[in-house]
């Protein structure tokens, strides 16, 4: 029996990666495999081949989507390519695990486009801008500029929430991580 597929999708800050997280740890009972990305960037630290990305060169990536090997991809900066490998997923699907994605909006929504009714495409907003902006600039993690880029990007992305099967509002942690809990399981028992 082949696997199903839950891809999430969400602006930077709403709580996406740690809901995944969640899902990955209490969801042993599920089955759930998560779908390691591809990207031309070079390994950060102590990054491996296989277990944070796949890394190929930007030739590599390009003979890949000369090929159709890829469910979606994007080109973020010229050059720099991350992407979904289609031979990944049905690899983990033919040996019955359910893929969980962690993908940008178009990407989100080009992969539940691909897979129909074996996807559930769940979307993490935040309660509101102002909380995002908040969240950001308590992670410490960018500069006040860079975090003005990711608001105007989420501001964007939220336009397509309504796309979506489903739309988890990320305003209690707890609340959001029980109730993708809840979407995913009911999800993957459906027949």
């Amino acid at each position: 029996m082949s696997g199903k597929v839950i891809i999430f999708s969400a602006p930077s800050g709403s709580g996406k990666s740690t809901i995944i997280r969640y899902l990955m740890e209490s969801g042993r009972h599920l089955c759930l495999a998560f779908s390691v990305s591809a990207t031309s960037r070079p390994p950060r630290g102590t990054e491996q081949d296989g277990v944070a990305y796949y890394f190929l060169t930007v030739e590599q990536f390009r003979r890949h989507i000369a090929a159709g090997d890829f469910l979606e991809y994007e080109e973020v900066y010229p050059g720099r390519y991350y992407g979904t490998l289609k031979a990944h997923v049905e690899q983990l699907l033919t040996e019955g695990k359910n893929v969980l994605f962690d993908v940008d909006v178009v990407g989100g929504l080009n992969i539940k486009k691909y897979y129909g009714e074996r996807a559930l495409a769940l979307f993490v907003e935040p309660p509101s801008i102002e909380e995002l902006r908040r969240r950001l600039v308590a992670r410490s993690t960018d500069a006040p500029d860079v975090i003005e880029q990711r608001i105007a990007k989420a501001e964007y992305e939220l336009g397509f929430a309504s796309r979506f099967d489903a739309v988890i509002v990320n305003e209690r942690l707890r609340d959001a991580q029980d109730e993708a809990l809840r979407l995913v399981t009911a999800f993957i028992r459906r027949q």
